[in-house]
């Protein structure tokens, strides 16, 4: 084959266009990988729809995996032929928030997949396509050939950054809510009970999301958690609900000394008023999350590993569509039915 196949956003609320585009030479320290599965994140959603702006013309997905076709001279040879998942930016390794902040995701040079017009490089830069090209500051990490791909797929966006954001845990942590049962929500779940949290809450109020909140070793919470645990009774609270709103029940279930982590409120005017007195006061730690670094990928890679065989991935992943068939995936996406359509390339 020496022309990949590819869906391109040309503007939004607009169906994505159906092409082809040269398979590239892989330059000194690229990676050629065949995408076996990709699945339609609610950020690309959101794009399309036009709720969120990002460049066009550009391939749009982040969350997938695949198999190394070609790599370049300065990579491992022995990658070739390799299940891979990826870091969804690509870092310098060389600047302040790289080498010196831990944040390799703030990275002054960062490359983002499926955030970038197809002038970019080779413009294979999204996982709406049957291929893709990393570049030299893209962390791969081996994926073991028993994992599902649609289970494999959204665990370089949502479970790796719950990894990040488990790292930071108090001790000790008995009892955690998370606010939001999304992709993250339920990852998130799975996660703190394999660290040993003994009670994780999974508050949110869609019903058929609840349900699935016990598949993943969490106690479903409609609408609040004080329907099932007392105020200052949580180590840890996790906000992936996207809305402020939330926050006061949060921190009003936070013990003192307690840890609130934000990872849900992406959308730039979401407004968050807060007593800093009450903060102060009750020692509280809060921390936002956006996205992770290499290491939380290979976390997430490890935890399906030793956790992943009783996850149960057919309830929130689709049958996957035909990349052909990309408009009708993103209209499946849209009645949210499922908390991940699944696109095979």
């Amino acid at each position: 084959m020496s022309t990949a196949r590819c869906a391109i956003f040309n503007e939004p609320r607009q169906p994505l266009e159906l092409t082809e585009m040269p398979l590239p030479y892989c330059g000194p320290g690229d990676l050629l990988v065949e995408i076996s599965l990709a699945t339609i994140c609610a950020s690309d959603l959101h794009t399309v729809d036009g709720r969120r702006l990002e460049p066009c013309p550009s391939i749009l997905g982040h969350e997938g995996v695949g198999r190394v076709i070609a790599a370049g001279e300065r990579r491992d040879p022995g990658l070739v032929g390799r299940r891979v998942s990826w870091t969804i930016a690509d870092s310098c390794g060389e600047c302040r928030p790289c080498q010196e902040w831990d944040l390799p995701q703030k990275c002054e040079h960062l490359f983002k997949y499926g955030h970038a017009e197809i002038t970019n490089g080779c413009g294979l830069n999204g996982c709406y396509a049957t291929h893709i090209l990393l570049r030299p500051g893209t962390t791969i990490v081996p994926v073991p050939e028993e994992l599902p791909d649609a289970l494999v797929s959204p665990a370089n966006c949502a479970l790796a950054t719950m990894v990040n954001a488990t790292e930071w845990l108090p001790t000790p942590c008995r009892v955690a809510v998370i606010q939001g049962a999304g992709m993250l929500g339920l990852f998130g779940c799975a996660l703190l009970r394999a660290r040993g949290v003994g009670r994780v809450i999974v508050v949110d109020t869609n019903p058929a999301r609840l349900e699935l909140a016990p598949l993943f070793g969490g106690v479903p919470a409609r609408q609040t958690a004080g329907t099932v645990l007392p105020p200052g009774a949580a180590d840890a609270v996790f906000e992936v609900a996207g809305t402020s709103a939330v926050v006061p029940e949060g921190v009003r279930h936070l013990r003192n000394g307690g840890f609130y982590a934000f990872l849900g409120m992406v959308h730039p005017t979401t407004p968050l008023e807060l007593s800093g007195q009450l903060v102060l006061r009750r020692c509280l730690t809060l921390r936002g999350f956006h996205n992770y670094g290499p290491r939380h990928l290979a976390g997430a890679i490890r935890f399906l590993q030793e956790h992943g065989r009783g996850l149960p991935v057919e309830r929130v992943v689709s049958p996957p569509f035909p990349l052909a068939e990309i408009n009708a995936a993103l209209a499946e996406a849209r009645r949210g039915q499922w908390l991940r359509v699944a696109v095979k390339p």
